[in-house]
């Protein structure tokens, strides 16, 4: 059987600094005829979701507009995790800024790439049962987001409809509804 080996980088240099990520090219050399090739990566700190869900068995979700696709899409709530956060607390603190709800506490549900062929980051998920409405949303002037509170008995059709068609959260939730202890 033959084994896939790793590349070796040779080099490395920054293209661009987009604000929240920057992309780097990086040669690397071929490990079974040696040749060296340009690749691209986008750098950027790691992110964290979570999957809040209410005493009454809704999970709050969150609408915003995504500028790469153009539209509103249907999410939970997300985003970087600041350096020296902890992923767990970054989870929450997404929480409570898109949505208003607090999660008291969160369970992890593991580390994935978000695409190995250019993402460098992890993406952390976790969610989080129980949680209750304390504040308004805290939206910044590049983030609009409004709450959309689904019956767990509901998500598993919003997902195979394509109401929910974000890659990242797809796979978090399809994993909470397959994978978590029963409420």
């Amino acid at each position: 059987m033959t084994r896939v080996l790793d590349w070796r980088e040779v080099s490395r240099e920054p293209i661009a600094d987009c604000r929240i990520f920057s992309v780097e090219r990086s040669t690397a050399e071929s490990p079974t005829e040696g040749s060296r090739h340009s690749f691209y990566r986008i750098v950027s700190d790691d992110w964290a979701q979570i999957i809040p869900v209410t005493t009454a068995g809704e999970v709050v979700l969150v609408e915003q507009y995504r500028h790469g696709a153009r539209r509103v899409t249907l999410e939970i709530p997300g985003g970087l995790v600041e350096a020296g956060e902890d992923p767990a607390v970054a989870a929450m603190r997404e929480c409570l800024e898109e949505t208003g709800y607090r999660a008291a506490a969160v369970t992890a549900f593991g580390r994935v790439n978000p695409n190995p062929a250019l993402f460098a980051n992890s993406l952390h998920t976790f969610y989080a049962e129980g949680v209750e409405r304390v504040a308004d949303i805290q939206n910044t002037s590049t983030e609009h987001t409004a709450v959309v509170l689904v019956p767990l008995r509901q998500l598993a059709e919003r997902l195979r409809s394509g109401e929910i068609d974000h890659a990242l959260v797809a796979a978090a939730l399809w994993r909470y509804l397959h994978g978590r202890p029963p409420i």
